[in-house]
């Protein structure tokens, strides 16, 4: 079976060869763990693997930063480009394959505010739901023009921390997103795009098709946990994000001998062999690197 691997070769062995395509990756840690630069390096790889670079989705809302363009150029001298998310969507503007078309998409950028229902009255959740929808046909236009170019890994960033996941409309969007188009066979995404214009664009959704099952997915969550043992004994809720995930990668802090340092643990990784082992890892200018086993 052919892996998506992150190119470091320590954590690749770990996950047996690396992330199984079609599948959907939670790597899960506190800020300042190395989740960005670990999903930056798996989407940099795909330009060795795939021919094709991963896109960005960034769903952060209140302004923070994520250091996506910085973290991109000086790991790898990839210049991000951001997809125009306020604009009118244009689904036959996918067509224009020789046109360069933004690998970074960050819906929210406007929002500035928390985005779980506690959080908001009434008004302000219903100005939500009315946004999302708008978003929502954006970001098909968004992904659909960049699987007919061949990318083959997308990585959703930017996740806040909720006690629910039915509150949140970051998990909303994201479930909307993964299994009405990540998931969907091209043909059917296709038709969430133009819908209405479907069939005008039918004879060129045939000549520009892709594999769905070929697609991989990382999902980076950041937790309230910043200690790995922590993270270790929280359960996986029937439901949640970690239950529906081929593979869970925890990233936290680790304490010894009076030294705090990182270190990286995974749980599950479903139809494949991996380490049990608990692997240290330091950030660097060159990205994560793994202590020698």
């Amino acid at each position: 079976m052919s892996r998506q691997g992150f190119g470091i070769p320590a954590l690749d062995q770990f996950l047996g060869g690396g992330l199984i395509p079609g599948t959907l990756t939670v790597i899960a840690g506190a800020t300042g763990v190395g989740k960005t630069q670990l999903g930056l390096t798996w989407a940099n790889q795909g330009q060795t693997a795939d021919g094709k670079r991963g896109v960005l989705c960034d769903l952060t809302s209140r302004g923070d930063a994520q250091n996506h363009a910085e973290y991109a150029k000086s790991l790898f001298n990839w210049i991000i480009n951001e997809y125009p998310s306020e604009s009118t969507p244009d689904p036959e503007s996918v067509w224009n394959l020789s046109e360069l078309r933004g690998d970074y998409f960050h819906p929210f950028a406007r929002a500035g505010r928390r985005v779980t229902r506690r959080d908001l009255d009434p008004e302000d959740w219903h100005a939500w739901k009315t946004d999302l929808a708008r978003v929502l046909r954006k970001s098909v236009e968004f992904f659909y023009s960049q699987f007919v170019r061949g990318v083959k890994r997308v990585v959703v960033d930017g996740i806040e921390p909720t006690e629910r996941f039915s509150e949140s409309i970051q998990f909303e969007f994201f479930e909307y997103l993964y299994h009405q188009v990540l998931r969907k066979e091209d043909q059917w995404a296709a038709r969430e795009l133009f819908r209405e214009r479907y069939r005008a664009n039918e004879e060129k959704v045939a000549a520009h098709p892709y594999d769905f099952t070929k697609i991989g997915c990382l999902y980076l969550y950041t937790t309230p946990h910043v200690m790995l043992d922590d993270m270790l004994t929280l359960p996986i809720n029937e439901g949640d994000i970690f239950s529906n995930a081929n593979t869970i990668i925890l990233m936290g802090r680790t304490k010894e001998s009076g030294r705090l340092g990182r270190a990286l643990y995974i749980p599950k990784h479903r139809g494949s062999a991996c380490s049990d082992a608990i692997h240290p890892y330091r950030i660097t200018d060159q990205g994560l690197v793994f202590d020698p086993v």
